[in-house]
């Protein structure tokens, strides 16, 4: 590896052409072209996870709009958004979800009980993202290979709906350890969905 000693070298370094500097530079950032990203066609083409991502209630735009940019990270199969949760199109998902509403397949449906029947009837297990009583950490939920799952996130507020949990499998505890033990449901669908592929659930 080269080495520049002399005192001369911070000074130097800004004057290196940009190739060279690369070779200095192991940390240095990816350009666009070679993150390799999925067109709109190769991404609806591509074979997705079975997870659906339920948002139930959910109020703010930018929260949506977070949560479709990390279902089309992780290549999720679909969003369903419930009740008085923003659909696309507009401005203020759009914000956020920076072209995501075009690539993750989503469904509206009026109440959380419609939902429920389709995801059921098409063989999908459910699961709250939620603290209540027996509920299984996140670090520790498991699922058989073939299982087709959907997780269930809720109001900012109020979390998901009693009802709805009693028609789940179960519930997915993310670990906290501060005084709030509530986090925003943006950052919540990205830590569930970053430890299921972590562990192999999610087939990246």
């Amino acid at each position: 590896m080269l080495e520049v000693n002399n005192h001369y070298s911070s000074l130097a370094i800004h004057y290196l052409p940009l190739t060279f500097l690369h070779y200095l530079c192991p940390m240095r950032k990816l350009s666009m072209d070679e993150l390799n990203r999925k067109t709109v066609d190769e991404f609806k083409e591509a074979e997705k996870n079975k997870v659906i991502v339920v948002l139930e209630n959910i109020r703010s735009m930018q929260n949506v709009g977070s949560v479709f940019r990390t279902s089309d990270a992780f290549l999720a199969e679909a969003i369903y958004l419930i009740g008085y949760t923003p659909q696309p199109p507009h401005r203020d998902i759009h914000k956020t979800a920076l072209g995501a509403t075009e690539t993750v397949n989503w469904k509206y449906f009026a109440t959380t009980a419609e939902a429920i029947e389709e995801l059921k009837a098409n063989g999908y297990k459910l699961f709250g993202i939620e603290q209540t009583e027996g509920s299984v950490l996140l670090q520790d939920f498991e699922k058989k290979p073939d299982d087709k799952i959907a997780l269930i996130f809720g109001n900012e507020a109020e979390g998901v709906e009693q009802e709805t949990l009693l028609q789940c499998e179960g519930c997915i505890e993310i670990p906290q350890f501060g005084m709030k033990h509530s986090l925003n449901i943006s950052v919540a669908a990205g830590v569930v969905l970053w430890e299921m592929a972590r562990k192999g659930i999610l087939n990246l």
